[in-house]
């Protein structure tokens, strides 16, 4: 069975507008090589529509991009993506799969037939998918900056606080920092 990996850029106060990120050439490596990990990547509706009205022309070379974004754009064309939707049926970009039935059970499906872990990149969706406890690790990259404002992450809520194992903390040169963390084992402690 294959890990669940949450990885979003994030800023020092939460924010998760894709805006407020670094988005330079070290950025895009970073994430290109935790594609290059992964077997799959899932999505919620309204992320897979913001990827597939950019990265698909850059792909094919329709769009100008630096050479860091044109390989991620390359890569991402070829693997795995997998959308959450309750509102949309046809996901046309290449290799685009729909996942509609029941959240809990589709995604464990997912995660047992992609033994190389699967890579989500939707806020709003891992806070459903982490309140089933189907995260099993958190990539983020840490950007420095405030942004004051929303959307950020985990806005409606968790049921209850999830215990993390640091495992690694990587600056960058712009200052962010990319932090990977697995949920730690839950002890019980007998008297």
């Amino acid at each position: 069975m294959g890990l669940l990996t949450f990885s979003i850029n994030v800023t020092l106060d939460g924010c998760v507008d894709h805006q407020e990120g670094i988005a330079d050439d070290e950025t895009h490596a970073h994430f290109t090589g935790l594609m290059d990990e992964c077997g799959a990547m899932l999505w919620g509706r309204v992320t897979y529509e913001m990827m597939e009205s950019y990265w698909p022309a850059v792909a094919r070379g329709d769009a100008e991009a630096p050479p860091a974004m044109r390989e991620w754009a390359v890569k991402l064309e070829a693997k795995l993506k997998y959308v959450v939707s309750s509102t949309r049926q046809d996901f046309p970009w290449t290799n685009s799969h729909h996942i509609a039935g029941n959240l809990r059970t589709d995604v464990q499906k997912l995660k047992d037939a992609t033994p190389n872990g699967v890579l989500l990149g939707s806020g709003k969706l891992a806070t459903e998918l982490d309140r089933l406890d189907l995260i099993d690790e958190y990539k983020l990259l840490v950007h420095p900056r405030i942004a004051g404002h929303g959307p950020t992450l985990y806005e409606s809520g968790l049921p209850s606080t999830r215990r993390l194992e640091l495992i690694s903390a990587r600056p960058l040169r712009s200052g962010a920092v990319a932090m990977h963390y697995r949920r730690a084992l839950t002890r019980k402690w007998v008297m």
